[in-house]
């Protein structure tokens, strides 16, 4: 298996409002940058889609080391939220309904393509990767009309 590297980042103007995701593939010698970014949501959506996106980017199943700086997305896979959301039928332990559902099941399925392990990063500090995400993230960030 290929091992890769990915870095992401999620932006939000406002929250909920404009957002911005980053992220950074290394393969060996090869980066590869990607950013996009939608109307209306929220930081944690963007914060998602930067993973799926990242991952989604890859051809084949791969070894992928995550990085963020979102304890959310981080903490989701670390503290098995997710699967324990999964089994419960996306519902919390209060019973609601988990936020962001959609995005988590679409992430899941693509954790499981490939072997991954996610790792927090501190924002905004020294890491250059995960300020080159943040800047990517907030320049995709759509004006406002």
């Amino acid at each position: 298996m290929k091992r890769v590297t990915l870095y992401t980042d999620g932006a939000c103007s406002g929250n909920p409002g404009p957002g911005g995701w980053g992220a950074v593939l290394i393969y060996g010698e090869h980066r590869r940058e990607l950013c996009g970014g939608e109307r209306e949501t929220t930081n944690n959506r963007m914060e998602i889609t930067a993973v799926i996106e990242g991952l989604k980017a890859l051809k084949e199943p791969c070894e992928v080391e995550i990085y963020s700086d979102s304890a959310y997305t981080v903490n989701a896979f670390a503290e098995g939220w997710v699967n324990g959301w999964e089994r419960s039928e996306w519902k919390k332990a209060d019973k609601k309904p988990v936020l962001n559902a959609d995005l988590w099941r679409e992430l899941l399925s693509l954790t499981r393509r490939h072997r991954v392990s996610f790792h927090k990063v501190k924002g905004h500090a020294d890491d250059p990767l995960n300020n080159r995400c943040d800047e990517l993230a907030r320049g995709a960030i759509p004006e406002r009309d």
